[in-house]
């Protein structure tokens, strides 16, 4: 159900409960309308409607139902930026609950209020809350709302210096997390853990929790958290001595399309310490793993597609310069290479064969025929469809640039 159904659904419902006979049904009604309207950013309807909720519900005669919609009228307050009056909100949402047995709605009143608390700047009664209310979440029944209040406790007690504290916490809001089943969650959590490590001089264990980081915010489904974590990880390998797996983060982390100015400013200031260079993956493989090939290339194309036709060709002269000095691991480069191409939409692609072929045109003959001869015994590897699909396509640009249609 799209949100304009669900928001005639609910006007359909209120005409049918009129406050002066129903009061208490309308008021419900008012209530999901306004978390609704929340939801879909339309912040002063939902605070229309969610004041009519609890001015209808008794505090004393409907305590709990009273106190959910106070707490929805907070996080109103909150997103419209009156902390102030969301506190005060939070606070008697919290007073009510305490008064029930619903101590998984009284953990969530806490946690909004140490949001504010924090947005207020007061680091220590925002952590207060946090603690609050992750002993009132049920780890057992409700690992991702503990996970949350680890993780925002965890975030708060960094920001207060506290790094052994904060790393304690955030390990368990990473395995919190994990349980729930929350890789959003997760990803955060593990990002903190990083900065904390970072903090207390512990860059391999930042460099761990950056790359499990990373691991929970995939490019395309997060790509403002997966650039985060690049940027991150670029620092941390830095502090470790890796150069070049540093750089590689870094450039990563910029090829994210709309990365946010802070984590551009970030990235930005680490490719001025370590300077500029192309086929900045290549190095990086020669100290990896050959099982941890597949994901480093696969990252790295799906940033060469994003980029300028121009930066394109020089990471594809990149590779290549680095691919024909790597005699002995030239075939088993040029397999994975293929294979990260065979995991990108069409279009991109058909743009970094053509990007490759264009770099090859500069080169001498002796050169050219040593990469086509590498790709053309190795895509044969590849089940027969997806050979063709790669022999057909190169040989396809091939043709459209006036080159030897002799690939595969």
């Amino acid at each position: 159900m799209d949100v304009q159904n669900a928001l005639d659904e609910f006007e359909q419902r209120l005409a049918r409960y009129p406050a002066d006979r129903y009061p208490v049904q309308h008021a419900t009604a008012q209530f999901h309308l306004g978390v609704l309207l929340t939801d879909a950013d339309r912040l002063e309807e939902a605070a229309q409607a969610l004041d009519v909720a609890t001015a209808l519900l008794p505090p004393d005669g409907l305590i709990a139902e009273h106190a959910k919609a106070t707490n929805a009228r907070g996080v109103v307050f909150r997103l419209a930026g009156h902390l102030d009056d969301a506190a005060s909100a939070f606070e008697r949402a919290a007073a009510a609950f305490a008064t029930t047995e619903l101590g998984r709605e009284h953990g969530a009143a806490l946690f909004n209020l140490g949001l504010v608390q924090r947005d207020r700047g007061d680091a220590a009664a925002a952590a207060d809350c946090f603690r609050q209310a992750g002993d009132r979440f049920d780890a057992d029944t409700a690992p991702g709302e503990a996970g949350a209040a680890a993780r925002e406790l965890g975030a708060t007690l960094l920001v207060k210096g506290e790094l052994d504290a904060a790393r304690e916490t955030l390990e368990s809001a990473v395995s919190l997390a994990d349980r729930a089943a929350d890789t959003a969650g997760l990803g955060a959590s593990a990002n903190l853990l990083g900065l904390v490590h970072l903090g207390a001089d512990r860059p391999d264990d930042a460099v761990a929790a950056f790359r499990d980081a990373l691991g929970a915010h995939p490019r395309t489904v997060r790509p403002g958290e997966h650039a985060m974590a690049k940027a991150n990880l670029a620092l941390a390998y830095e502090r470790t001595g890796a150069t070049d797996h540093a750089y590689l983060a870094a450039v990563q982390a910029l090829g994210v399309p709309g990365v946010a100015e802070p984590v551009r400013e970030q990235a930005e200031a680490s490719l001025e310490r370590l300077g500029l260079r192309y086929g900045a993956v290549l190095p990086v493989l020669d100290q990896e793993p050959q099982d941890r090939w597949p994901v480093l290339v696969r990252e790295e194309l799906a940033r060469w597609s994003d980029a300028e036709p121009s930066q394109r060709r020089a990471e594809c002269a990149g590779w290549l310069d680095g691919q024909l000095a790597r005699r002995a691991a030239a075939a088993d480069l040029a397999e994975v290479w293929l294979g990260a191409l065979l995991e990108l939409p069409p279009d991109a692609m058909i743009s970094l064969i053509r990007a490759m072929l264009e770099a090859i045109a500069d080169r001498g003959e002796e050169d050219v025929e040593r990469f086509r001869s590498t790709v053309s015994r190795t895509v044969v590897r590849f089940p027969i469809p997806q050979w063709m699909r790669l022999a057909d396509s190169f040989n396809a640009v091939a043709t459209e640039l006036g080159q030897e249609a002799s690939w595969g």
